[in-house]
């Protein structure tokens, strides 16, 4: 092999390992900010698993919000209907914030209780994030499958 085409096979190969290191670290940064989307029964299930952060999603209780006087400390729980987890939130929540409406809260599991650092809430009344609404309809349909009775005692 000529010395030229040495120099040319050298540089290409200089190119793809230096390209390929720059996919892999662009992909490692990727990942570590990637938050995916629980119920209240996938976490409390394990299916979270040992994520350090993640999305957190379902409807804000009715009755279960609390907020200490002069305090940014704001308590409250998340259901999908069929699990409650409770949630601690320290910062101004949205404007459209309230019991009864679709919330998507971003954070960790600390002690039992989840610690948002994000809290986001939806703009109308007939809104519900599409992975949220997708994801209880899932864990409806899990549970009315196992409510049912057996089909031979409805005789």
């Amino acid at each position: 092999m000529n010395p030229v085409r040495r120099r040319r096979l050298l540089l290409v190969m200089v190119l793809v390992l230096a390209a390929g290191a720059a996919t892999a670290l662009v992909a490692m940064a990727l990942q570590r900010n990637v938050a995916y989307l629980y119920t209240p029964s996938e976490v409390l299930k394990g299916e979270a698993g040992s994520q350090s952060r993640f999305r957190l999603g379902g409807m804000v209780e009715r009755g279960s919000f609390k907020r200490p006087d002069g305090s940014l400390d704001a308590h409250f729980r998340v259901t999908d209907g069929d699990a409650q987890l409770p949630v601690i939130y320290t910062g101004i929540l949205p404007d459209l914030f309230r019991e009864d409406q679709a919330v998507i809260a971003t954070g960790t599991m600390q002690g039992g209780q989840f610690v948002a650092t994000e809290v986001l809430a939806k703009h109308d009344e007939t809104y519900m994030p599409k992975e949220v609404a997708e994801k209880m309809g899932k864990a409806h349909q899990k549970h009315d499958v196992a409510v049912q009775p057996p089909a031979e005692s409805l005789r």
